[in-house]
């Protein structure tokens, strides 16, 4: 990093201007995911702060996501967060991934009829106790650990993914090929947490933040398709929804 004195007469406060700094150095510099920063000390030296601005600023770059720092071994530039719109579209993960020309691959965990529970038969409009078909998968995007989803569908339609190609193909293509089309659906994203199984698939280990995604899909006859839950890695995802002036007239946020 360059010798850049920070302005001490200026109205901004110093952690921010080195975090500003720190942010064009990781651009001029092109550093890359991985890549090791110069520890606290030796940016209390090069930008003449003390050790608490040198906290401050890079507290607020880890919030942010462009750092990450590992205990004992030091402060690095984080992988960056990829943009999803699957919280504002009926795209399957898939979908959106190939769109932006990665890759997807799917570890099946489990592919299996079971009793409906109260939640999906409440999602999927069955009785509860009604044979469903549940498949778990973990995804993978351009091979790392991205999101560990559930997918309960009603039997007929669940029926068709035990032919699937699951492993690298997509669920929704396959059922499309079947005569099955998405055509609405509502979903929610809320915060949630790991717990030691999931920690575990993900690759981040229990406790850790996750955005929960659930989604309940429709078909032309407002039949439902689908109810899933998929945790999608807190560290590598953040996402996107496309608004319009239309949005505002309508229910856009809820809290409970």
């Amino acid at each position: 990093m360059p010798s850049i004195r920070i302005d001490r007469l200026s109205a901004d406060p110093m952690y921010d201007q080195l975090r500003r700094q720190i942010l064009a150095t990781i651009t001029d510099e092109r550093l890359s995911p991985g890549d090791l920063l110069p520890g606290e000390l030796r940016m209390c030296e090069q930008y003449g702060v003390s050790r608490t601005v040198v906290r401050q600023a890079l507290g607020q770059l880890e919030h942010d996501g462009i750092i990450t720092r590992v205990k004992g071994k030091g402060t690095f530039v984080a992988p960056q967060k990829t943009a999803e719109t699957l919280a504002s579209g009926l795209a399957g993960l898939h979908e959106e991934v190939a769109a932006r020309g990665g890759t997807v691959r799917s570890e099946v965990l489990r592919l299996e009829r079971e009793p409906a529970g109260e939640r999906v038969a409440a999602a999927l409009g069955c009785d509860i106790g009604t044979t469903v078909v549940v498949l778990e998968r973990l995804r993978f995007v351009d091979d790392e650990r991205w999101s560990l989803s559930t997918t309960w569908m009603p039997e007929h339609i669940g029926a068709l993914a035990f032919d699937a190609e699951l492993e690298e193909g997509s669920l929704y293509a396959h059922l499309r090929a079947h005569g099955v089309h998405a055509a609405r659906g509502v979903r929610s994203v809320e915060a949630s947490v790991t717990d030691a199984r999931e920690g575990q698939l993900l690759g981040i280990g229990p406790g850790k933040p996750v955005l929960l995604l659930r989604s309940t899909v429709l078909d032309d006859a407002d039949q439902p398709i689908e109810h899933f839950e998929a945790l999608h890695r807190g560290d590598r995802t953040r996402f996107e929804f496309r608004l319009s002036y239309d949005d505002a007239h309508g229910p856009a946020f809820r809290t409970r």
